[in-house]
């Protein structure tokens, strides 16, 4: 989709750069005025396809994820990517259906359009932090939490391990070795050596710790990830209805002065 998204983008440059390139006073008098400017048949029609991409990429991605609208055929996570291509694309097309010409109502529009694709890309980073299951679905804290294996016992059961040994190994585990330096794996590879153990079976339980500090450091992020993600919605909603509100007035406004488009 980043590759659908880039190449159109450097299409509409190619085709159409030596008009965007002349000056506003001189469009009036460039051969394609007719073709290119906002209300000709492919600027008009880009703004209609950029519009219709925007309010089908919100409208699908909200009728599934708040009221569940084909919730067996359609993944959150997937259909979260398409939402991103779709708001990203869409607002591209917007951009050169107004021939890089801003003013009145449409910069207003133009700006929140902006804001509302910059905080996208901060919402996706945020969302992928956050452990979901395979359909999509956000994970509590505590199902999180029950991911993690009982690590004491399978080194005691498994590897025979003593006391010392075990208590040594889950410390690597818990969120204050992850924050400092005596934590690192240089550190866990280290202790792991001066433990009588096979290389094969040393190799095993650092694998087994790498994927419970992976987990650990989830757990640790969870929570600051889903407040991050609540103040990122009260960024990202009142943009884009801003924008959502601009469009339809802008739209009324072209309809009763009678552009049709093609039809």
């Amino acid at each position: 989709m980043v590759v659908i998204t880039v190449v159109v983008t450097a299409y509409l440059f190619y085709i159409g750069h030596s008009y965007y390139n002349t000056i506003l006073e001189e469009r009036f008098y460039h051969d394609q005025h007719d073709w290119f400017k906002p209300s000709g048949a492919f600027g008009h029609g880009l703004g209609i396809l950029g519009t219709f991409m925007v309010l089908f990429g919100v409208g699908i991605y909200i009728a599934r994820k708040r009221f569940n609208f084909m919730s067996k055929y359609l993944r959150l996570k997937y259909l979260l990517e398409f939402h991103i291509f779709l708001c990203t694309l869409g607002p591209i097309l917007i951009l050169f259906h107004t021939a890089f010409k801003f003013g009145g109502i449409v910069s207003i529009a133009f700006w929140s359009m902006v804001a509302v694709v910059l905080s996208g890309v901060v919402g996706r980073f945020i969302y992928i932090q956050i452990p979901r299951t395979i359909e999509g679905r956000e994970l509590s804290l505590s199902e999180v939490k029950d991911m993690k294996m009982d690590l004491s016992s399978v080194l005691r059961e498994k590897y025979k391990l003593d006391f010392s040994d075990v208590q040594l190994l889950v410390s690597f585990t818990d969120e204050e070795s992850l924050s400092n330096e005596k934590g690192s794996m240089r550190s866990l590879r280290k202790a792991i050596k001066g433990i009588n153990l096979p290389k094969q079976e040393r190799n095993s339980i650092i694998k087994m710790l790498k994927s419970e500090r992976s987990l650990s450091r989830r757990i640790a992020r969870l929570e600051k990830m889903q407040k991050l993600l609540k103040y990122w919605h009260v960024a990202h909603l009142p943009f884009a209805m801003i924008m959502l509100i601009i469009l339809v007035i802008h739209v009324g406004i072209t309809l009763a002065f009678g552009y049709k488009w093609i039809f």
